[in-house]
C-alpha cells in the first residue's frame, strides 16, 4: 500500500489560503475589516517570538469569525473552495494528485490550515483524508479557539507517524514546500520538496530530500 500526503498552501495552491478565506468573507461587510486591529497585540507578540503560528491562527478566528453561525461558515466554504481550486492551484499539483489516485494510492490532505474548508479541498480533490487544525464550536457557532494543537511543523510529523501506525507497512510518499515541512518529510518513504525559496531548497540538499518545481 502506498500513502500520498499532500500538503496544501504553497503546495497545491499557490498562496496560502486561510488568510484570504477570512478577508475574503469580511470584505462582504467592509466594516468587518476593522475587526482584524484586534490582532496587532498577537502579531507583535509573534514578532517578539513570545507566541507562535498557532495564537496567530486562533487570534484570527477569534477576532474575525468568532460567533458566525456553521451554516454561514458552510455556505462561504462551498463558494470559496471552487474558486481557490480553479483559479489558485498549480496544474502540476492537480496532474500528481490524479496520478497517485490512478494508481490506487491512498490520498491524504496534510494541511496547518483549519477544518472549516480543508475537508471540503480534500473531498474536492478527491482525497481520502483530510489532517488539519481543528476548530472549536459553541454548539452551532464558531467558538473562535484551536480545537487540536496547530497542524505544523512537529505536529505533522507526529500525525505521520500515527499514519504509520494506521497502516503499518504502507510506503508513505509526502510532498510539501517549506521549511516547517522538514520533520515530517525527514520521517517518509519518499520526500519531494516543491516550489521551496533558495534558502529552504538549500536545507533540502543537506537533508538528501530531493527537490521539484510545479507550476
Amino acid at each position: 500500500m502506498r500513502i500520498a500526503v499532500f500538503d496544501l498552501d504553497g503546495t497545491i495552491t499557490r498562496h496560502d489560503t486561510f488568510v484570504p478565506y477570512v478577508l475574503r468573507l469580511l470584505a462582504r461587510r467592509p466594516w468587518q475589516l476593522l475587526r482584524l486591529l484586534g490582532l496587532v497585540p498577537s502579531l507583535l507578540g509573534f514578532l517578539l517570538r513570545i507566541a507562535d503560528h498557532g495564537a496567530v491562527k486562533a487570534a484570527l478566528l477569534r477576532h474575525t469569525l468568532r460567533g458566525r453561525p456553521r451554516a454561514e461558515l458552510e455556505a462561504w466554504t462551498n463558494a470559496f473552495v471552487p474558486d481557490v481550486i480553479a483559479r489558485g492551484t498549480f496544474p502540476r499539483a492537480l496532474e500528481v494528485i490524479a496520478r497517485h489516485r490512478a494508481a490506487g494510492d491512498r490520498l491524504v490532505l496534510l494541511s496547518a490550515s483549519p477544518d472549516l474548508y480543508v475537508p471540503a479541498i480534500a473531498r474536492a480533490l478527491g482525497f481520502d483524508e483530510a489532517i488539519c487544525t481543528g476548530v472549536r464550536w459553541e454548539a452551532d457557532r464558531l467558538d473562535g479557539a484551536l480545537a487540536t494543537p496547530n497542524c505544523r511543523g512537529e505536529e505533522k510529523a507526529r500525525r505521520i507517524r500515527a499514519l504509520r501506525e494506521q497502516h503499518p507497512g504502507a510506503t508513505i510518499v509526502a510532498y510539501a514546500n517549506g521549511p516547517a515541512d522538514f520533520p515530517h518529510l525527514q520521517i517518509v518513504d519518499e520526500p519531494l520538496l516543491v516550489n521551496g525559496v533558495p534558502g529552504t531548497r538549500r536545507r533540502a540538499k543537506r537533508l538528501g530530500i530531493p527537490i521539484g518545481f510545479w507550476r
